[in-house]
């Protein structure tokens, strides 16, 4: 099947790749390998993919009442977390002969290039994997909102979020058994129903830009390529 869109921003929550270990370890390399080859899968159809990775497997921004360290040092942190775990998927993604750049929103040239959006864009162009670090490069933002905005700089077709459920639904199904999972929903009912897909300002940066956003479960092997494809895989908001 041909894909349905020709450039993805591809967002993957850092717990994700801790799996179902807990062990110390901040990644499951099992999960690392998997999410690698789910996206090379894409790439070898000729779709451009930009991703953007978070942090919460090694730091999640904490109270300050509680862990003394104000809210903006630690969104730093948080951001170099999320380098971390980005370089760890560039290195698997290499490993199986995909090319990729690493882009940072902080500058550190030992590691990864300083974000620059035409770069970005002319590397996408070339059909290597850019990931995009350390989120906006500003505290007080969550890697969702930064996922948001670059995929709107890089004129994505659609925001592809990979989580641990296979969609939206009316409550949390790991929580209501009888929580009802939605085929489509648009944003307006998002809001109205107060559903947390994302936080409010990456959500509604999408909405003001009329970028699409689809929630499937990424751990499940496969899932990637047909959502891809236009397969009825995850939740589409719209």
């Amino acid at each position: 099947m041909l894909p349905k869109f020709k450039r993805i921003l591809l967002k993957l929550s850092g717990e994700a790749l801790l799996g179902d270990q807990r062990n110390g370890d901040p990644f499951n390399p099992q999960i690392i390998e998997q999410y690698a080859h789910d996206i090379k899968l894409v790439t070898d159809l000729g779709v451009q993919v930009a991703i953007v990775i978070g942090g919460g497997n090694i730091y999640r921004g904490m109270n300050e009442a509680d862990s003394g360290i104000e809210r903006a040092h630690g969104d730093y942190m948080g951001m170099l977390a999320t380098v971390i775990n980005a370089m760890a998927m560039q290195a698997m993604l290499e490993k199986i002969g995909v090319y990729t750049r690493l882009q940072s929103a902080i500058n550190m040239e030992q590691v990864a290039e300083p974000y620059i959006r035409r770069k970005a864009l002319r590397h996408l162009e070339k059909g290597r994997v850019v990931i995009f670090g350390a989120g906006t490069g500003n505290p007080y933002f969550t890697t969702d909102t930064a996922g948001s905005l670059r995929a709107i700089e890089m004129k994505a077709d659609v925001i592809l979020k990979g989580t641990r459920v296979d969609g939206v639904y009316t409550a949390d199904p790991e929580k209501d058994p009888s929580a009802t999972k939605f085929e489509t929903i648009s944003f307006q009912e998002c809001i109205t129903r107060n559903l947390k897909v994302m936080d409010m300002t990456a959500f509604t940066l999408c909405m003001e830009n009329k970028l699409p956003i689809i929630v499937f479960d990424m751990n499940k092997p496969g899932n990637l390529l047909q959502v891809v494809q236009g397969s009825s895989v995850g939740t589409m908001v719209g």
